[in-house]
Formats: structure tokens, sequence, C-alpha cells
């Protein structure tokens, strides 16, 4: 039986994107099962919503390896051992090694809460919200080497030049990172993103 793609998670917190992949699953939106849950914490709150549904999980933690070569050499195993299509990065903080990215070229995307090119990094929604930008939102790529730079799929956005505070901004963001991560996981589903350059083009199946 067809069980569609699948897809291995990373993650060291919350996992409110990762909770969209799952219900996008449930509600039949996503042809595709989530395979490995991998944390670098113990105490990520992703790794109980994993258990609550019986998806396998693994802590990999820094301090257990003696350099993060190592350290991203055993989630490469342990991803290549579930035979992963797609690897969602959903709040996973750690840098990855150039060793990681390249063994899942245009298979890693990640989701930034702002519209890239502008404010990557750390804290998109301080950067927007102190720059006084009026339009603000989030952005699905693929991973490349950079902080932030790889090949962009998808964007959503909204105004922000209602929000008192950089709290007030990341609010109205996190829907939209919810809606967006689902959407293009959908889509790599049913079909596939080219990437030409820096351009991504969808082609369904």
């Amino acid at each position: 039986m067809d069980m569609g793609i699948k897809i291995g998670v990373l993650a060291s917190g919350r996992g409110s994107n990762f909770q969209s992949i799952i219900d996008g699953i449930k509600e039949g939106d996503i042809d595709g099962e989530i395979v490995m849950l991998i944390s670098d914490k113990a105490d990520a709150y992703a790794l109980e919503r994993a258990k609550q549904i019986e998806i396998p999980i693994e802590v990999v933690s820094r301090k257990e390896f003696e350099n993060r070569e190592k350290m991203d050499a055993r989630i490469i195993e342990i991803l290549n051992s579930q035979n992963v299509d797609l690897v969602v990065l959903a709040g996973y903080m750690r840098i990855l090694t150039p060793e990681l990215i390249k063994a899942f070229k245009h298979k890693m995307i990640n989701i930034h809460p702002a519209l890239l090119p502008s404010f990557p990094g750390l804290d998109g929604q301080i950067q927007a919200f102190e720059h006084g930008v009026k339009v603000s939102g989030c952005t699905v790529h693929f991973v490349d080497e950079g902080t932030d730079t790889g090949p962009i799929i998808e964007q959503t956005c909204v105004r922000i030049d209602d929000c008192k505070n950089a709290h007030e901004v990341a609010e109205k963001i996190l829907p939209l990172e919810h809606q967006t991560m689902r959407k293009v996981v959908s889509n790599l589903s049913k079909g596939k993103y080219v990437v030409e350059g820096k351009m991504v083009r969808y082609e369904k199946d």
C-alpha cells in the first residue's frame, strides 16, 4: 500500500509547525506519513506530540557528541534509515553542517517568520517590527549553506502596521506559518518543486 512521501522532522521546541503537518496528514491534505521526529532537546514539547500518535522519536543532543559533524552524521544516519523523501525543520534551533545540508539538497525545507530575503537569522519578527515595515509574513525555503538564503518556495503576507510590539507581530504570523508549511508539504506530497537557480516552480504529478 502506498503511504505517500516519508517525512522526517527536526524540532527543538513546542512543535506547532510539526503539528500542522500532523493535522494535514490526518485530514487527508498531505499524502504521506511522518516516519521520524528528531529533537536536540529532551524536554521539547514536540516529542510529546509525536508520542501521542506513536511517531518514532530520537533525541540527538549536542553534548553527546565530540563535535557538530558527528552529531549531524548521526542525524543523517537516522533519516537515511527511514528512507525519508523530505526533511522539515520545524523550529530546529541548531546550525546545520554542510554535510547534513548536502545529504538532503532540495529535500530539506525550513520556515522563517519574515519575508525573505529581508530579516534573515534570529527573531525575524522583531527585526521587521523595529524596521517599521507595514507588511511582513513567513517564508518556506529550501535549506542551503547560508542563513535563510535558500531558494524560496512559498511566502504568505500580512499587514503588521497595527501591531504595538514584536510579540503581536509574532502572534499574527504564527497561524500563517502553519498554513504555509502545510501547503508546501501538501504540494510536495502530490508533485515536486523544481529549482532553477534561485527560482522555484511547482510541477504537479
